[in-house]
């Protein structure tokens, strides 16, 4: 029974809610982000290559044996190196695009707690806080002009 509320609680607090978004999400955009590499930018770095497909690059380390009748005996053995080079690219552009939505995040984080910023509505708790400071700072002024 135990197990049961602490799974009501961790899943009523927001967490799990908030972690199923973030999943929903991430997929959504790891869908968006392979469409834009596989469809746009990729076209324009097959030209360069002579029309060669970079998803298509391979080190063959043994080729297909056939039998007399035509039939395959043993596969193709190949480094496919070109299918590795696109998920790199991928995995840059994703990089990027985190570290740039991380970075404003961080930035309206630090400009909310700011107090003297009235540009920005500062949380209660940081505002609370600030005041408690600055009574602190009295306190210690007064009593040191005594």
């Amino acid at each position: 029974m135990k197990f049961w509320t602490e799974f009501k609680e961790f899943a009523l607090k927001g967490n799990m809610v908030d972690m199923a978004v973030g999943v929903i999400i991430g997929t959504a955009f790891n869908k968006l982000l392979t469409a834009f590499v596989d469809k746009i930018l990729m076209p324009p770095l097959n030209l360069l290559t002579n029309g060669v497909h970079i998803e298509n690059k391979e080190i063959l380390l043994k080729d297909v044996v056939l039998d007399a009748n035509g039939e395959v005996v043993s596969e193709k053995l190949a480094i496919q190196y070109g299918d590795f080079i696109n998920t790199l690219v991928d995995f840059f552009i994703i990089a990027i695009v985190i570290f740039m939505v991380v970075k404003v995040m961080n930035k309206l984080r630090r400009s909310s707690e700011d107090t003297e910023d009235k540009t920005v509505e500062t949380p209660k708790d940081i505002q609370l806080l600030d005041n408690l400071n600055k009574l602190i700072e009295e306190q210690n002024q007064i009593l040191k002009n005594k």
